[in-house]
């Protein structure tokens, strides 16, 4: 089974891409001669015989022109571009008045850019429908009935059964009322006939429309954050996730912010290597999850990263501790990018202790899916089924096994199938 996921399209042959270069050049502002108005017909002055000594002393405190007693007026050139400020003196010249002075064109500069940025940004990342790679992880589920014989005379035992693989009593009592009536209404006698209504029915109760990992809505990159009580596999399965992701060519960075446990950022470091994705450690012993997290939302946004996967410190001691940490992980995190994933990972070992884990950390951490881990080690995989129906929360992922690639998306087809053959 597959699903078709959105990251970042990549193209080997074309170029990397360069960064848009706005233009910013002035246009060439129109040249004008020594003297500005040059092109107006120069006057011809005429001295009034008697000047006035009001017009006179005007003239003088006026530093556009200096006016001697000769028969021509000379006229300083430099003063003339101050003409801006010489508006209120008449000066009369003859019969007619000097002409009014034509004003210096200003060029007008027209952002002709402004929308570029925003046309950068839009076409920056492209994306294309991806699939990972198919595993299947059916071989590796323990059958319900390796020891217990299955005919109709002895469907009552089924109850008994299902009970011990932990899918709890009232889920137990009604799978078997629907075995019961599906087998008389096809006349069901035979085992495999049995074995084969049973396994549609956990089938039909277990499918869901939100099964796959929120890669789909093109925000990258795609943030999951990773929760749960240390010792049942969290840091193994973001290795194996992080492999699985690197495998059908996405960019993966690891953000260790699990900072409490001296040898988990080694841990994760081992994994990340293998799995050939980046990691953001911590830089100091003991340093703030969040600032961890905050860093590698960086890293993962600056580098156009498709995938940021964020580990964090199991402990359910103190609810109220934990809950804190993780909303301050949230709010630096959202500040950068958006959380597609929150995965709770359990150990299918576990039994219905899983149970209390997962009521636990559905509380406090909004908990979007269930990675279950040790699957192929036990015959108790009804914890999916409980887990599922009494939370409502979907079973996304499955490990079943100690190696990189026994890893897979969650089934309900193939599930029920290896329970029950």
């Amino acid at each position: 089974m597959g699903f078709l996921f959105w990251k970042k399209k990549k193209d080997a042959d074309a170029p990397a891409p360069e960064e848009a270069q706005l233009d910013f050049t002035i246009p060439e502002l129109p040249k004008f001669e020594t003297e500005p108005f040059a092109h107006e017909p120069e006057p011809i002055v005429e001295v009034v015989p008697e000047p006035e000594p009001e017009l006179v002393a005007e003239v003088e405190a006026e530093p556009v022109a200096q006016v001697e007693a000769q028969s021509e007026v000379e006229v300083q050139t430099e003063p003339v571009v101050e003409i801006e400020s010489a508006p209120e003196v008449a000066v009369v010249v003859g019969a007619e008045t000097s002409p009014e002075p034509v004003p210096q064109p200003v060029a007008e500069v027209v952002p002709s850019t402004p929308a570029a940025p925003v046309q950068v940004a839009a076409a920056a990342v492209e994306l294309e429908a991806v699939e990972l790679p198919k595993r299947s992880f059916v071989k590796n589920i323990k059958s319900l009935f390796t020891r217990v014989k299955f005919d109709p005379e002895n469907l009552d035992d089924l109850e008994d059964t299902l009970i011990q693989a932990d899918f709890g009593l009232d889920a137990a009592i009604s799978i078997v009322e629907q075995v019961k009536t599906r087998a008389k209404k096809q006349s069901a006698q035979t085992e495999a006939q049995l074995k084969a209504i049973l396994a549609d029915i956990i089938a039909e109760n277990l499918e869901r429309d939100d099964k796959a990992l929120n890669l789909s809505s093109g925000k990258l990159p795609y943030v999951i954050l990773v929760v749960g009580v240390n010792g049942v596999g969290k840091t193994t399965t973001i290795g194996k996730l992080a492999k699985w992701l690197r495998e059908g060519d996405w960019d993966v960075v690891i953000a260790a912010a699990d900072t409490f446990r001296a040898a988990a950022v080694d841990q994760i470091a081992t994994w990340a290597d293998r799995a050939g994705a980046k990691l953001i450690r911590p830089k100091t012993e003991g340093q703030d999850p969040a600032s961890v997290a905050f860093e590698a939302t960086e890293v993962a946004v600056r580098e156009q990263a498709d995938i940021l996967i964020i580990d964090t410190a199991g402990r359910l001691q103190n609810k109220v501790d934990l809950m804190n940490e993780l909303e301050k992980i949230r709010r630096v995190v959202e500040k950068q990018a958006t959380i597609a994933e929150v995965l709770l990972v359990i150990d299918a070992t576990t039994g219905q202790n899983g149970m209390t884990q997962a009521k636990a950390f559905a509380e406090v951490a909004k908990v979007t899916g269930v990675a279950l881990t040790k699957l192929d080690g036990t015959a108790k995989g009804g914890i999916v089924y409980s887990i599922q129906r009494e939370l409502g929360i979907p079973v996304k992922l499955v490990g079943v096994g100690e190696g990189i690639a026994d890893f897979a998306f969650f089934d309900a087809e193939e599930f029920a199938k290896g329970l029950v053959d």
